[in-house]
């Protein structure tokens, strides 16, 4: 698919999912019902609500309240501030390049990339969708809606920013937007789209936040990576990082007005606590990246 066709493609899920958040309505499926489908009638059920989360995402932007604002604004300072040091902070990561095992760097590229990380995807909502478990399908739909809509993002973004690499050498201020060339699509950085993604909404399953830790520390190793190799600046990692977020945010509130998808999250769960008080954020300076699980 051409960049026009994208482009298209876009613009023409953006007007849908604006005309779709619009008129919302409640799901037609009760939990029992849901849990008396067959995997196929299931497998119908799924597909419709990961184009659904996606188109849901995409509407969000129009519906930004107060705080949204607020987070949009913060980000917008945060990634400014790290804009003057990106070239600094590129230096110090391409330098440690090769003090990093060649097998951490590896994951890295192979975890990211669309054919690997879908493969992951896919078997986990395979698994809930066998099972029949609603958590797990939840895990799986949450994951592939995602994914696309940030994938789908992501390739438009590239071309119309045409930000050049750290490794062309022509430093942070040069655009070239639809060049078409590698060498001008450093931002938003793709691995750190998908693997981030999968990270993100796979600890979302869990409620032990030891476990949700470990899985966001596996999903930066993809980001960090693109840092060593030189393919992105940091900010292009960490505007994706908010990308993915917003992103797999917004899907995850549309699937808790689905009724098969087990407990709700955003209200009393099955622990009986809040899981919107647990909130990860992260912090990134010239020579550090870091993680933080608010509980």
């Amino acid at each position: 698919m051409n960049l026009f066709k994208k482009s298209l493609l876009l613009i023409l899920l953006l007007t849908v999912s604006s005309l779709f958040s619009q008129n919302f309505k409640p799901d037609s499926y009760s939990a029992s019902d849901v849990s008396n489908m067959s995997t196929w009638e299931l497998l119908k059920y799924d597909g419709l609500h990961m184009f659904n989360g996606a188109a849901y995402a995409y509407s969000r932007p129009f519906h930004w309240g107060k705080t949204d604002f607020y987070r949009a604004g913060a980000t917008t300072l945060l990634v400014g501030g790290i804009y003057t040091f990106d070239e600094d902070s590129s230096d110090f990561f391409r330098d440690q390049k090769e003090d990093v095992p060649k097998l951490l760097r590896d994951f890295g590229w192979y975890f990211g990339s669309p054919q690997n990380n879908y493969g992951v995807t896919a078997g986990i909502y395979t698994y809930g969708l066998l099972a029949k478990s609603p958590e797990w399908r939840r895990t799986g739909v949450l994951m592939i809606s995602s994914a696309s809509a940030g994938g789908l993002l992501q390739q438009v973004l590239k071309a119309v920013t045409g930000r050049a690499r750290p490794e062309t050498g022509l430093g942070k201020h040069e655009f070239r937007p639809f060049s078409g060339e590698s060498g001008y699509r450093s931002f938003p950085s793709g691995h750190t789209v998908l693997s981030f993604t999968t990270a993100y909404a796979l600890a979302k399953h869990f409620d032990n936040p030891y476990v949700k830790a470990g899985i966001y520390t596996v999903g930066l190793i993809s980001p960090v990576s693109r840092l060593w190799s030189g393919a992105h600046f940091l900010t292009d990692i960490v505007l994706s990082l908010a990308i993915t977020i917003a992103t797999v945010e917004a899907v995850d509130r549309y699937l808790d007005t689905r009724n098969g998808y087990g407990d709700k999250r955003y209200g009393k769960g099955r622990t009986g606590r809040d899981p919107q008080k647990m909130v990860f954020s992260f912090t990134a300076t010239s020579n550090a990246i870091g993680v933080t699980l608010n509980f």
